[in-house]
């Protein structure tokens, strides 16, 4: 019988990749090994007092009513080498047995409630991401439109980086940013600047008003924080604008990594003419927005993205070169460019990202 990913409070029964299934019967696979030599070799070994380690090790994995039938097949176990080996020192073995198989029982248990207390902090995590990063549209008219996130962190799920599309009677508006810092309060923010732009998008016409409804935004929701927190949170954002019909987009950038334009006339950096003010710092340095124009052709893949993916390390320090390896790929579809983007990032970093990574890719189809 296969043994079974083990979730909080009972077991569910499924197959398992071979490594994993291994490593999942290491315990019964140790106490047969300790077993057979127990019985094969010399007396004056003494590798029958190594059965307690079989359900110490089914703790770290296994529920409590295992471990504790591990435990029981050891003592079992030596009771029967005893009665083969009556020199064997079996009162004492037994024993250890005994008084290991009912501390693998207490720790099983304490790792379940903290694997349970992990699953509900998850649920919670799920939920705030529906809210930030919503189901994005695969496609909006003649927008072909895939997203991509990646967190630092193995165990978290969201961060400071966010993303929304809105298909309006202007056109279809993007917008992605990254708010400076981490934890609930850089989700929070990331919250309110997607929700806003949610309601702003559909109503205000040009995107330098849809920015200063953002900044508004960010400034109510930073006016919770103490006043000599405000210099440290700051968001940077990009906002596109793609007209249904006609071939110039509208970009603003407000202090965010330019947005890649990959055609078959090879790669275009779309840097802004001038600066935008980043949002919840317009109080100091003006709320003066500048809108951009780029042709575009048909085909066209454009590729927004947060700083995380233009500051992965790679194993010498030095930084991932985007726009060479954008250079590198052709026109596809952007899933399968995401697909590239995330595989590459992770072999270059070798799995060790230190920034949370979000990316939108949109493929200009007319």
């Amino acid at each position: 019988m296969l043994w079974n990913v083990i979730k909080p409070g009972r077991l569910w029964f499924r197959r398992r990749p071979g490594r994993e299934l291994f490593t999942l019967l290491s315990p019964v696979l140790l106490t047969v090994v300790i077993a057979s030599l127990a019985y094969n070799t010399p007396r004056s070994m003494a590798f029958s007092r190594l059965l307690p380690a079989a359900p110490a090790l089914a703790a770290a994995m296994w529920p409590v009513l295992p471990t504790v039938l591990l435990g029981t097949i050891c003592l079992l176990l030596m009771i029967g080498l005893g009665i083969v080996f009556p020199d064997l020192g079996t009162g004492y073995t037994a024993a250890g047995i005994v008084a290991v198989t009912v501390a693998a029982a207490y720790g099983s248990h304490v790792r379940l409630q903290r694997e349970r207390t992990l699953f509900q902090v998850r649920l919670v995590a799920d939920a705030a991401q529906q809210v930030v990063l919503s189901p994005m549209p695969r496609r909006c008219g003649s927008l072909e439109i895939e997203s991509l996130y990646i967190a630092a962190a193995a165990e978290a799920r969201i961060g400071g980086d966010f993303y929304e599309v809105a298909d309006t009677r202007f056109g279809v508006r993007l917008l992605i940013g990254d708010v400076r810092g981490k934890g609930l309060p850089a989700v929070g923010a990331a919250a309110a600047m997607v929700n806003s732009f949610r309601e702003a998008a559909y109503d205000v016409p040009g995107l330098g008003d849809l920015a200063r409804r953002l900044e508004a935004s960010s400034t109510r929701y930073s006016a919770a924080f103490p006043p000599d927190d405000l210099m440290e949170r700051f968001t940077t954002a990009l906002l596109v604008e793609i007209p249904h019909d006609g071939d110039r987009i509208g970009i603003l950038n407000c202090g965010h990594p330019p947005p890649l334009l990959l055609g078959h006339g090879g790669l275009r950096v779309l840097e802004s003419s001038a600066p935008s003010p980043l949002f919840n710092l317009a109080d100091l340095i003006g709320d003066t927005y500048s809108v951009d124009v780029f042709d575009v052709s048909p085909g066209d893949i454009l590729l927004l993205y947060t700083d995380g993916v233009t500051e992965a390390r790679g194993h010498g320090g030095a930084f991932f070169p985007l726009q060479d390896w954008m250079r590198t790929q052709t026109p596809t579809r952007p899933r399968a460019l995401l697909d590239a983007l995330h595989r590459d990032l992770l072999r270059y970093s070798r799995g060790g990202l230190d920034d949370d990574i979000a990316a939108l890719a949109v493929r200009l189809d007319r």
